[in-house]
């Protein structure tokens, strides 16, 4: 049965209403579609066996394709058939709306200071509408409505033309789009409350205990300590809802065809609104399928890869960007593979946990060793690199490795703990636990990039030492993220290195959530002090603003370039080599709080690429939480 509301794929469309397309525009789409056709049908019928469904999902590309605007399809034949989201040029920022400029025209307004630092790539968080509750929005995550923009926001239309006057300034806009659940506020979920079959059928109804128990025993728990359990209790219909994440985020049930074509026609208009990159949002999650521990289960690889050929059809200067939350061992399966791919794009969430424990150990042993996993895989694997984002940091660490060093899991995960708090002697990290679990000792951590590297400390006890080395450690690492092959996304306010704002306890719609200790409003009073010399924000904006502009002016730092990871002796020193042509660049980062002497692999001339001046050496010290960009 299909749905008579407007989100439906044959309520909301009419052909009639668009511009006759042209014949050549009519014959690029069928050379798209020709492409993929065949495995796009296979894959769906191995999943729905529904013909009349996959010909309506086909019929609906056609809609979109043709309501496309002609500026995006222009930027579509500049894109096709090229890896444009591997540029060494991009340098991303995320932001959230309300706290950036407060609406998306205001976001307009400050274009020019993204541009300053060099910014092309905007991840604005979530902002389609949620919950006027803020309590029960998961920070955006919990979405009542997919074609409509939190009025405080603004409208689609002001989305569109962000997106234009972005795209006029080179500029990429990426959004969070939300596959595994919805609000309980969405139309679906309010349908399904009364009773209403279909809808219900959009969703995983049950009154079976023995089923919901079965689901306890296999499946682990999302928020075990804030949001208990998998499935939420409806009195009005005596049955249970699955709710993975919260009790008011209703889990999808893709194993019904309208729900996998619903969301692709969300997919498909947001795309036409400008968007260029999407985060799909806990997409291990998606699929369901009891007696699993529903994880990454195949169905999933099914569907993003469909999204990724749906893509390629429709709107070919999109990219998929994943959230795979997860081991590396699973994480790169969503890459696909290079014959038949599914993400553009995942999150490097391993190494950023990674490098704050080598942080806090002054040990990049294990942080060495990923990376050479990573330097190992085919080149077209794009991750994004990042240190800080609006999440918190989850110690999900290589235990196995760790503990050859003498390193056990609960005791590490405490000490990091500890450490970033600011509880252990010698530590200047400043920050919260969230979802602390008194019984496994399991928490993760929040706090800005900052306030992780002592700037907060050291201006709370006005140490202007302490704050000299913190600046520096805060450089360093930043230097370090555009060292790595990859997208390298800010968040919002680390230019400036904004530190953590305490206030949200005052708000009872926040207080309970410590991740809004890095989710406060821009400060742009701090933007004031860029011009101004020696002040903090001086020294960390015009740093990574020139390590930016290096970045994109040498050919070592090209997607193409080949990486290396050396084992040096000292523990505490991280150096990648990055070779492209007859140039090589040697960025060697100390992780320690000593002066440290460094022996290259031979005596010759060296150029420092921060302030260009070569000499000639075989060794050379580097200090504490310092780094060097050697190129020869």
């Amino acid at each position: 049965m299909l749905s008579n509301t407007q989100s439906s794929g044959q309520a909301h469309n009419s052909h009639a209403s668009l511009k006759k397309s042209s014949a050549r525009d009519d014959a690029l789409f069928a050379s798209r579609l020709a492409r993929h056709h065949d495995e796009l049908r296979w894959l769906y019928m191995e999943l729905y066996d529904n013909s009349s469904m996959f010909a309506e999902l086909t019929d609906q590309m056609k809609y979109f394709y043709d309501a496309r605007p002609q500026a995006l399809r222009k930027l579509d034949a500049e894109r096709e058939g090229r890896a444009w989201y591997r540029n060494s040029d991009l340098l991303g920022m995320q932001m959230y709306v309300d706290n950036f400029a407060g609406t998306l025209r205001g976001i307009e307004g400050h274009l020019g200071y993204l541009e300053r630092i060099g910014v092309n790539y905007i991840h604005l968080m979530p902002f389609l509408d949620t919950p006027e509750d803020k309590s029960r929005s998961d920070g955006g995550y919990a979405v009542s409505d997919f074609r409509r923009v939190k009025p405080e926001f603004g409208t689609m239309d002001d989305l569109s033309h962000l997106a234009e006057k972005c795209h006029s300034r080179g500029i990429s806009l990426c959004m969070d789009f939300v596959m595994n659940h919805t609000s309980d506020e969405h139309e679906w979920a309010q349908r399904a409350r009364r009773g209403e079959g279909e809808y219900m059928s959009r969703y995983f109804f049950t009154n079976d205990q023995a089923l919901i128990d079965r689901y306890y025993r296999d499946v682990p728990q999302v928020f075990p300590t804030t949001a208990p359990g998998h499935f939420t209790y409806l009195p009005e219909l005596r049955q249970c809802v699955m709710t993975q994440f919260y009790p008011y985020q209703w889990d999808l049930n893709y194993r019904n065809p309208r729900v996998f074509n619903e969301m692709m026609y969300n997919f498909l208009y947001l795309a036409n609104q400008g968007i260029d990159i999407f985060r799909l949002d806990a997409v291990p999650y998606i699929w369901k399928q009891f007696g699993t521990n529903c994880r990454n289960l195949p169905q999933v690889h099914s569907i993003v890869r469909m999204m990724r050929m749906i893509g390629e059809v429709v709107c070919p200067g999109i990219a998929l960007l994943g959230e795979v939350v997860m081991a590396p061992v699973e994480v790169v399966p969503y890459f696909g593979t290079v014959e038949k791919p599914e993400c553009h794009m995942l999150y490097n969430v391993t190494t950023m946990a990674t490098t704050w424990s080598s942080v806090a150990c002054r040990d990049t042993r294990l942080l060495r060793s990923q990376l050479e996993t990573v330097c190992s895989l085919p080149r077209e694997y794009t991750f994004l690199n990042y240190l800080r984002c609006h999440d918190d940091i989850g110690w999900g660490l290589d235990y196995a490795t760790l503990s050859h060093w003498g390193m056990q899991e609960v005791a590490h995960k405490s000490y990091l703990n500890d450490y970033f708090q600011g509880f252990t002697e010698g530590s200047v990290s400043r920050g919260e636990l969230y979802n602390a679990d008194p019984v496994t000792g399991d928490a993760r951590f929040c706090g800005t990039t900052a306030s992780m590297c002592g700037i907060e400390a050291a201006g709370f006890e006005n140490n202007e030492a302490a704050m000299q080395a913190a600046i520096r450690k805060d450089i360093m690492l930043h230097a370090y993220l555009l060292t790595q092959s990859g997208l390298p996304i800010i968040y919002s306010g680390d230019e400036v290195a904004q530190v953590n704002d305490y206030t949200y306890k005052d708000d009872p719609e926040k207080a309970d959530d410590s991740r809004y200790i890095h989710r406060s409003p821009f400060n742009w009073k701090l933007v004031k002090n860029i011009d101004k010399k020696n002040t903090v924000q001086h020294h960390v904006f015009t740093a990574i603003q020139k390590l930016e502009e290096i970045r994109r002016s040498n050919d070592v730092f090209d997607a193409d370039a080949d990486v290396a990871i050396v084992d040096y002796s000292d523990p505490a020193i991280l150096w990648i080599t990055r070779h492209a042509g007859k140039k090589t660049l040697y960025a060697v980062f100390n992780f320690s709080d000593e002066t440290r002497k460094v022996w290259m692999p031979q005596e010759a001339s060296y150029t420092n690429l921060i302030d260009g001046k070569t000499s000639k050496f075989a060794s050379f010290s580097l200090d504490s939480w310092d780094f060097a960009w050697w190129i020869m």
